[in-house]
Formats: C-alpha cells, structure tokens, sequence
C-alpha cells in the first residue's frame, strides 16, 4: 500500500515526478491511474525561451459554431421529439462512422460531389467525411446483406458549401433521417414517411405547412420505369400543374385521352393508392404536386418530397426565410451500387431539417424572451448554518441514489439567502433544508421556491415525499 500523500518520503516524491516526465506513461497511485503526458509541456516551458504568440483570431471554422447550454436545450427537446417519432413507427436505431472510404461516396451525389470534404491520407485509405446519412445506410444494407429494415439515425454530417448562418446553413450540421428498406406493396412505406413528415413538423409547432411531391419526378417515372408515353406523361402534367392532390388525380382518371392509356393508368392508379393512403391517414390535404421542385441528389429513383412552412406577410417579417424543413424520396438503386452482384433492396425515406427549425424556434423564442433552463435540477440541498458540509453531502447522495436530480454549492458555509437565489435563477423548484433544529429532530424542511412554503417532513420519509411532489407538479 502506497503512503498518504503528506507521508510521502523524498524519494517517493522524486519517483512520482519522474513517472510525471515520461511522455505518455501512467502514474500509479494506489488503484487509481492516471494517463501523464506533462512531460513534453514541462520541458518545452522550462528549456525553450518564452516565444510570444502570433496575432490570430479565436473563432470556429467557416460554417461550424458552438452550441450554448441554452441552445443546447432547445436542441435536445427537437432531436427527443423526432426521435419519439421515428420510435413510435418502429424504427431501430443505426450508426455508422463519421468517415466513409472516398470510393464509397464519389458519384453518388452528381454535381454536388465536389462539396464533399476529403480527408488527408491516414494509413493508406483515402477517406471522405459523410455527406449524408443515406449512403452510408445504403452501403450498411449491401454490405450485411440486409434486405429489410427500419430505421432512423441521428448524426451529424460535412459539406463544404457557402453556409447561410441566418438560414440555418451550415458546413456542419446535423440530420435525423428515418428509411425504409424492403420490397413491400407499392405506396405503403411512402405514405408513412409522409405521415412521419406531418406528425414531427406538426408536433414541433412551427406553424402551417405544405409537403410537395416533384412533377418532375413523377413524370420520370411513369416515362422510364412504366414505359409511358412523353406526350401522354406530359398531358398528366396539365393537370398536375394545378397544384393540387387526390381531387387532381380523380380528375385525371375522367380524361378520355389518359383513360385509353394502359400505362397512364397504372401511374395513375399508384397515386390514387398514395393519396387513398394518405387520406386515411388523414394528411391528404398536406399534400401537394408541385413543379418548381427539382431533384437534388442523383441516388434518388422515384417520387421526392418537400415541406416547406407556409407564412402569412406578418409572420414572414418575424421569422426566418430558411426554405424547407424536411425532405426525402424514393431510391430503390442505390443498394445495388455497392452490392458485388448488384442485387437491390428498394428503399424510402426523410430526412428532419434540424438546423433550419432550430434557427426558427431560437428566433422566436428570442422575439418572446422566454427563458429557458439549463439543467433539469429538481432539488436543492441547503443549510442556514455552518459546518453543516457533511451533512448536506450525505443527503444528497441519498437523494441522487434515489434517482432524484439534485444540486448543493461547492462551499463549506454558504448564505442561505445564496443558496435560495440561487434556486431562483435556475429555476429548481423543490429546497430541502437541514440544520441543527432539524438534525435534532429528524425532520427535513421541504421549501417550495415557487410559494415560499415550507414543511417539516420526517427524514425517512423525505425521498418518497419528493418524488410525490414532483409527480404532482
């Protein structure tokens, strides 16, 4: 057994420094170790002169920023409401490495390639940062031959684009996306993806939206995939150019010219199905053809959509112009991309614009001057006497054994009134009070900050008396 620190002779101390110095080593004291490299720092401060700093600017790279406690909190309670989302359909969750081999996504993003971030050569690979959490899911399933799968990940992502700070652009950023995997009856999977889409813009409150599906997109499809005619395709898009949703679709089942076509009606059969399923999930009047909206990325094989927020002139001037907030499409191919023998797996998905509502929440509630929480603290350890440290120690560790969150000052003998301000600036609710009255009796004192009411509780009942307070509250 190794001495106390303040018995330590000599050369004990001089063994202790020496473990310091070595570059990288471990210093063993008692049980506990601890990973050293002063070493290289201590020499370098005390053998090289003292060489001033060059002038520089201490900011974040170019598109990146650093998250406050505050914005943190924002952040959490966005991500844990789309997460609920994806778990309340049956997803499972999925990771995968924040850097894929280059190989792996050159040519699956067309023009936008080049924005992808390449790493410098580690180790003989040429690596990529992931551009998106599509691909790496799609080279997942080919890899583990997965042929069916839900799932949803929530990671962050690098593209080196011109960000737009104020429109909740970035170079990095983060994305939660929801897919489907599998060969399944047709529209099924997409109109839960849709529905996912309503569910998490509606539950985030950010006001009226509309999801539009790509013309452009459907006519691809029914041309190459159905084998439709471009002239009687294009007599479809006469009618899609309405901008409207089932009520269009139903039109175009009445017209002569389209009725005659055996392909024009398959097309138009699976977006009658869409729409039915849309319907009885009751976000068919969500939904709507739009022409202006064009495909981004190249792996996309089918329909794609798009919410954007609907804004009144009054609300436009308070919040943000950030484009759309959700987006995502069919890709039945590119599983086949990265399988050796091309074997496909037909795949849907979405993908939650979580910076652009962050930067819409952030701004509204800076326009309210709401304020916000920091932590989660439910109680408050205090005393209105001195050396009373130990006791306030071992009263907050039967609460925090108990599963209550709590919180004391790092401080031997703090004013009560500091402890209670302190209560209020950080809005925890619930203050128990031990001193020598209380010691002696057996009894807690249980302070709400809120009425600045105070009751005496027994000691052993205090745990249970908490936890009942807060299921109330």
């Amino acid at each position: 057994m190794m001495p106390p620190f303040g018995l330590l002779h000599r050369r004990a101390w001089a063994s202790l420094f020496g473990q310091l110095l070595r570059p990288s080593g471990l210093v063993c004291i008692g049980e506990v170790h601890f990973h050293s490299q002063v070493s290289e720092a201590v020499l370098i401060s005390q053998l090289k002169p003292h060489q001033e700093k060059s002038n520089f600017v201490i900011k974040t790279p170019k598109g990146t920023r650093d998250l406050s406690p505050q914005q943190m909190v924002v952040r959490e309670k966005i991500l844990d409401m789309v997460i609920d989302c994806f778990k309340r359909h049956g997803a499972k969750r999925l990771d995968t490495p924040a850097f894929e081999l280059k190989e792996m996504l050159t040519e699956k993003y067309g023009e936008d390639s080049g924005l992808i971030y390449d790493l410098k050569d580690q180790g003989g690979e040429l690596l990529s940062l992931r551009y998106d959490l599509t691909v790496p899911f799609a080279r997942y399933l080919a890899m583990n031959k997965v042929k069916r799968m839900k799932r949803y990940q929530v990671g962050k992502v690098w593209r080196r684009e011109s960000p737009t700070i104020v429109q909740g652009r970035y170079r990095e950023f983060c994305q939660c996306d929801f897919d489907i995997a599998g060969q399944f009856d047709p529209m099924i999977p997409d109109a839960e993806c849709l529905k996912i889409m309503c569910e998490v813009l509606s539950g985030l409150q950010l006001g009226d939206f509309l999801i539009k599906i790509p013309w452009k997109d459907v006519r691809h499809e029914m041309v190459a995939k159905k084998g439709l005619a471009p002239e009687v395709a294009d007599r479809i898009g006469d009618y899609v150019q309405r901008h409207g949703g089932v009520s269009l679709v139903e039109e175009m089942f009445q017209d002569s010219r389209l009725s005659q076509n055996k392909q024009a009606l398959e097309g138009l059969g699976d977006l009658r199905l869409l729409f039915e399923y849309l319907t009885l999930f009751g976000i068919a009047e969500k939904i709507s053809f739009d022409l202006s909206l064009a495909r981004g990325l190249d792996y996309y094989t089918g329909v794609i959509y798009e919410a954007v927020l609907l804004q009144t002139p009054a609300q436009a001037e308070e919040c943000l112009n950030v484009g759309s907030v959700a987006a995502g499409g069919r890709y039945d191919g590119l599983v086949g991309v990265f399988d050796p023998k091309g074997h496909t797996v037909p795949c849907v998905g979405l993908s939650i614009g979580v910076e652009r509502i962050f930067a819409i929440l952030e701004e509204r509630m800076k326009t309210a001057g709401l304020k916000i929480r920091t932590t989660e603290t439910q109680v408050f350890v205090a005393t209105p006497q001195k050396n009373f440290l130990h006791e306030r120690l071992k009263l907050i560790s039967e609460l925090w054994d108990a599963g209550i969150k709590a919180e004391l000052l790092y401080k031997n003998n703090p004013k009560l009134l500091t402890q209670l301000h302190y209560c209020e600036h950080m809005g925890i609710p619930l203050v128990v009070i031990i001193g020598e009255q209380e010691l002696k009796e057996g009894v807690i004192k249980l302070r709400s900050v809120a009425s600045r009411e105070e009751v005496a509780i027994k000691r052993e009942n205090l745990v249970a008396e908490i936890q009942k307070k807060l299921s109330e509250s």
